[in-house]
């Protein structure tokens, strides 16, 4: 059981890794799409809620990443499972508040915006 549960704690702690903040030059490629391709679909639906939505979709992949990255090096270092302690959600959010902040000055200076506003208008 210990190594099963090594080898699938190391496989969450690579898919965390990618979706956690830790793995910055990899957040351009995963995260952001992630959150822009949500924010887009909400945007669909309420154009004023883009913004919102962004970083609702962000926060969800970094967190959930920062989680199972934590879980996962857990697993895969002692070979059982700990508990997920507050301390440790509290670190995670922390952590993505930081990069949080980040995409609001992005958007703030258009960089990222609405899809519509990437496509030429007649």
């Amino acid at each position: 059981m210990g190594l099963k549960r090594r080898l699938a704690g190391g496989m969450l702690a690579t898919v965390g890794y990618m979706l956690s903040p830790l793995s910055w030059w990899n957040d351009l490629f995963v995260n952001v799409p992630l959150a822009l391709a949500f924010a887009w679909i909400v945007s669909l639906f309420w154009a004023a809620a883009f913004t919102a939505s962004f970083v609702v979709g962000y926060w969800l992949t970094n967190v959930l990443g920062l989680v199972l990255l934590h879980r996962g090096a857990q697993d895969l270092i002692t070979g059982r499972e700990r508990r997920y302690s507050r301390k440790d959600l509290a670190r995670d959010v922390l952590v993505a508040l930081a990069y949080t902040l980040l995409i609001l000055v992005l958007i703030k200076v258009r960089v990222l915006r609405p899809l519509p506003d990437y496509l030429p208008h007649h």
